[in-house]
């Protein structure tokens, strides 16, 4: 393999440019800098910003042209394959989320449409979109945005506070704090026993607090995990050369899966955490 101007890769230069993001950062001059952000906590993936917004807004403008558009007498093929999706978005959250909110079925549409358009990234070639990046001067371009663990932390991070808005929305300013002391075992409030109270207080707050916090972690490192891994393997398979053809299609055709099985996953579990938070017992 080799990369315009740069001379010949090796196999191992090639599996790194893969999976560099374009980022950008300031340095210790203050002054903005490309690509030697390293260590640097605050570099911007470029390429996973850009990726993750367009596709946000391919989602929002095709189904709002939809939405605009809808023929009950002629409905067309778009169309019909947009309600397939609402309806089976809807379906998940009627049969999912217990509680009263105007929120969660678009929440969900969000959710399973967005990450499905970042993940289905992953099925174009490899090379295709970075060497068009590069032959326009750009020297590295990463398009799936949920290989990312920046872009999945920020979305489970937005899930993770919306689990605090419910909890205090269902159960008052002191329902999260209940929740986290009183669960899962309650403490003693008269007897002899109540001397054990402010240990089972802190057992609970201890338990209880570690799988608030493994939510949103666990959510984000799923997707994330899955999607680099399946990233990964498309690009050693294109290592092999113009012999990939074949287990190139073979892994894209089992790769839809994972793409679709990870999206919905990613809405499912928002959507239980959400209804977990809005229980009011």
């Amino acid at each position: 393999m080799a990369e315009a101007g740069h001379g010949p890769q090796t196999s191992g230069d090639y599996i790194t440019h893969h999976l560099q993001n374009l980022q950008v950062c300031k340095d210790e001059s203050g002054a903005w800098v490309w690509n030697e952000c390293a260590g640097n906590m605050a570099a911007i993936n470029v390429d996973s910003m850009f990726w993750s917004v367009l596709l946000g807004l391919i989602f929002l403008v095709a189904f709002r042209n939809v939405a605009k558009k809808t023929s009950a007498d002629k409905p067309g093929k778009f169309q019909a394959f947009v309600e397939i999706i609402v309806d089976f978005v809807d379906t998940s959250v009627k049969d999912t989320f217990h509680g009263k909110s105007k929120l969660i079925a678009p929440l969900g549409l969000t959710i399973f449409v967005w990450v499905f358009l970042m993940n289905l990234m992953d099925l174009v070639p490899v090379d295709w979109i970075p060497m068009a990046a590069a032959a326009a001067g750009i020297p590295y371009m990463k398009v799936v945005p949920t290989t990312d663990v920046n872009i999945t932390f920020g979305m489970s991070i937005a899930v993770f506070i919306l689990i605090i808005i419910y909890t205090h929305m269902a159960k008052g300013p002191l329902g999260l704090i209940k929740d986290l002391t009183l669960h899962p075992i309650a403490p003693p409030t008269k007897g002899i026993g109540i001397i054990a109270a402010p240990f089972i207080i802190a057992f609970n707050f201890i338990l209880e607090t570690v799988a608030l916090v493994a939510k949103p972690i666990s959510l984000s490192l799923r997707l994330f995990g899955n999607m680099f891994a399946g990233e990964l393997i498309f690009i050693l398979i294109a290592l092999i050369g113009w012999f990939q053809l074949p287990l190139h299609f073979g892994w894209a055709v089992f790769h839809v899966l994972i793409v679709t099985l990870q999206a919905f996953i990613f809405m499912m579990l928002t959507i239980v955490y959400l209804s977990l938070a809005s229980e009011s017992h």
